[in-house]
């Protein structure tokens, strides 16, 4: 499904909004947005190969930190489209981009950021991105 919001974004993953997202004030807590700006950085990953460089040579994402601004409450129930898409690459990070689309609201609902460092899991250390990992994003950020 395309969201005339999220055409800058290459990869959108779809979320419906269970009832148990909801906190006591009847919308979504706010912490389960990171989880559904999770699910759309974890589809990057797979798709740029970075969880495959993780299994297979211990290199893989490390999340440094996160933030959200919420510009509309989503509640049970809704569809949501959720955009990934990464704004800026250094040599042992990258800065990634949420947006967060409401059917029910036909708007954004939510906004969010995370900057994601290279990490060596066998060394515990920070590490350059992968080669590989680097050259499927700009691949995939050309579209």
């Amino acid at each position: 499904m395309q969201h005339p919001d999220l055409v800058l974004f290459p990869v959108v993953v779809e979320l419906d909004v269970a009832w148990g997202d909801m906190d006591s004030y009847a919308h979504v807590n706010n912490v389960v947005y990171f989880r559904y700006f999770e699910n759309a950085r974890i589809a990057y990953f797979d798709r740029v190969g970075w969880l495959r460089s993780m299994q297979e040579e211990g290199l893989g994402p490390i999340v440094a930190s996160t933030s959200a601004r919420y510009r509309k409450p989503v509640s049970y129930p809704d569809h949501l489209l959720v955009g990934a898409r990464i704004t800026d690459i250094q040599p042992d990070r990258v800065t990634f981009e949420y947006r967060l689309a409401s059917s029910k609201w036909t708007a954004v609902a939510a906004e969010g950021q995370a900057v994601v460092v290279s990490y060596d899991y066998r060394n515990a250390r920070k590490c350059p991105i992968p080669e590989a990992v680097r050259a499927a994003v700009l691949a995939l950020e050309q579209k």
